[in-house]
């Protein structure tokens, strides 16, 4: 046994807390993690997890030495990294990550055509509207939108464009219900609610959050868009949403004149992979097109 072998998948397991998550992420089989595992603790002389039919935690001695094993794995990618800066081409592969609408309509588009240009790379898209723990989860980038809180931790982040959010209605539900023209109008409107049950606005300068109601609750930008252009209510959605529908004339902005501040979309990569060509570039692909 090799100095490096059973590392890769002690590092998986603790990280995964799984023999079956951790195989899953390697690409092998349990049975291969398992003893690669039992390899390396035959060799260290101690047991480095506590296994049990419903958990897999590491020991004392497991503990301290993931530290040091997650600090080795970390520098022999720096260094496959400070190596691929050299030849300036994105190959190998790119773990990807962003909300689940705005990354198949716009984000997949432009990573297709990058992977298009660049046949030497290869990237897995992931979308969803949870956000993973880039470093835990081994992703290599995330695309966030609105405003980063304290969780983004030590990444890097980077701006790519904005979004601005659009209180809007069919223009049969005005004809029939009337436009608002004051934010305390919306108390007498049929609101569809999303994740959030209230709305952002300005006014005089200060952001104002709206409690709102309504007959349909959706944890889907699309649903709810679908209910608006059917005139069942007023619904406050991104531009990337609803800018067709407004130029067609299928939905109206309402309550322009609180229209809060745009909201920004941004990269987001551990500071370990800010020198890889392959993120260096792909951001700059995606901020050229959505900027």
């Amino acid at each position: 046994m090799n100095a490096w072998d059973g590392i890769s998948e002690f590092v998986a397991v603790t990280e995964r807390k799984s023999f079956t998550a951790a195989a899953k992420q390697l690409g092998i089989s349990v049975a291969q993690v398992s003893r690669q595992i039992t390899a390396l603790e035959e060799k260290l002389g101690v047991q480095l997890f506590y296994r049990t039919t419903r958990k897999v935690s590491a020991t004392e001695a497991g503990q301290v030495y993931y530290q040091h094993c997650r600090q080795l794995l970390d520098g022999l990618q720096d260094a496959e990294r400070a190596i691929g800066t050299l030849t300036q081409v994105p190959r190998g592969k790119l773990k990807l990550t962003a909300p689940t609408t705005y990354g198949e309509t716009v984000i997949a588009p432009l990573v297709n055509d990058f992977v298009a240009r660049y046949p030497e790379l290869e990237v897995q898209c992931r979308f969803t509207n949870q956000k993973l723990d880039l470093v835990l989860e081994g992703y290599d980038m995330a695309i966030r939108l609105g405003r980063l809180d304290g969780t983004t931790g030590s990444l890097m982040s980077q701006q790519l464009s904005t979004r601005r959010l659009y209180a809007c209605a069919s223009p049969a539900y005005l004809s029939k219900r009337g436009e608002p023209h004051s934010l305390s109008e919306l108390a007498r409107h049929n609101c569809l609610v999303g994740t959030l049950d209230y709305w952002r606005f300005e006014e005089d300068g200060r952001e104002r959050t709206i409690r709102i109601h309504g007959s349909i609750h959706a944890n889907s930008g699309q649903a709810l868009l679908d209910a608006a252009l059917k005139g069942i209510g007023i619904v406050q959605l991104p531009d990337y949403y609803v800018d067709p529908w407004i130029a067609s004339g299928d939905l109206i902005p309402v309550l322009s004149k609180f229209q809060p501040t745009d909201e920004g979309i941004w990269a987001l990569y551990p500071t370990n992979r800010h020198l890889s060509p392959k993120i260096r570039m792909l951001v700059e692909h995606l901020g050229r097109y959505l900027g």
